[in-house]
């Protein structure tokens, strides 16, 4: 079993005011998120902007973190291009990450033997650990848990990042996989309700933000004391959904800013937090005391 512990953080990826790449400041960030109880940090994935990322920004990003962090660095490689994603697993495991972010294709919209096809050709040609990555609201394509279960056989096929909102679906997974594959929610909303059917952790957007609140309802989950744990979880719902009112990571960068955490603005075709989503961040970070 991988120890990339319960609460890894998709991590944003902090620009200057020219919006380019603050190496200097993604350091920063990535220890308050590890001082606020992230276990893992998943980099240049959806929340770091990946798609308006060059190779070479991904390249010197996983090398500045890796050498100023000591969590695992988990590298957002995957594209619609199996030949692509072999390209940049390579690079980033040169640069000494821990693992490899490989998502559902997008765009081609795979069947399920293609999905596994693609997988499987990647994960033979990198000597790395590989977690999947199943999005469908943003791929167009649900890798469904019959495919996790064959992937899951191939030796460095390690996890899933599940994100597809359908808790039924994610335990249908958890069902399906050896013990020590681990299964991850991608739905902040979901964390409790996940762990309660047996999933691992969570690849967490809200834990820029919330992540000491999350680290002890995770914790308290796990002790056994369910009704605290439900508790919190109720408290956190709120900024989870003003943290996904518009398209992540708009969101999460304001709440960013507004806490003080400078990461800057975002990449076109991604644009300025709306004034309405901004209210509503400030009012739910107002109520727990973060602002």
């Amino acid at each position: 079993m991988k120890n990339w512990g319960r609460l890894m953080t998709a991590m944003v990826t902090p620009f200057d005011e020219g919006l380019e790449v603050d190496y200097d400041q993604a350091v920063e960030l990535a220890k308050i998120l590890i001082k606020e109880g992230t276990t893992a940090l998943v980099v240049s994935g959806t929340t770091g902007e990946a798609p308006t990322l060059t190779s070479d920004e991904k390249t010197q990003l996983f090398k500045a973190l890796k050498k100023s962090v000591d969590v695992p660095i988990i590298a957002g490689v995957g594209t619609n291009s199996t030949a692509a994603t072999i390209e940049n697993a390579q690079k980033a495991l040169a640069c000494g990450v821990d693992g490899l972010l490989v998502v559902v294709p997008y765009y081609n919209k795979p069947d399920q033997d293609c999905m596994y096809e693609h997988f499987k050709a990647v994960a033979e040609a990198v000597d790395g650990d590989i977690m999947l990555y199943n999005v469908p609201g943003r791929t167009g394509a649900n890798m469904l848990p019959e495919t996790v279960a064959r992937l899951a056989e191939i030796k460095n096929i390690v996890a899933l990042k599940e994100a597809s909102g359908n808790i039924v679906q994610f335990a249908e997974v958890v069902k399906r996989v050896p013990k020590d594959f681990l299964v991850y929610t991608g739905e902040d909303g979901t964390t409790l309700p996940s762990l309660s059917a047996g999933g691992y952790g969570v690849v967490s957007v809200a834990s820029h933000v919330v992540g000491l609140k999350m680290k002890e309802m995770i914790d308290t989950f796990l002790s056994g004391n369910f009704e605290k744990a439900k508790d919190i979880h109720l408290q956190l719902l709120d900024i989870y959904n003003a943290l996904f009112m518009s398209s992540n990571p708009i969101p999460v960068k304001a709440a960013l800013n507004m806490r003080g955490v400078q990461v800057g603005g975002l990449r076109l075709p991604l644009n300025t937090v709306k004034p309405n989503v901004e209210n509503e961040l400030s009012r739910c970070m107002q109520a727990l005391n973060l602002i």
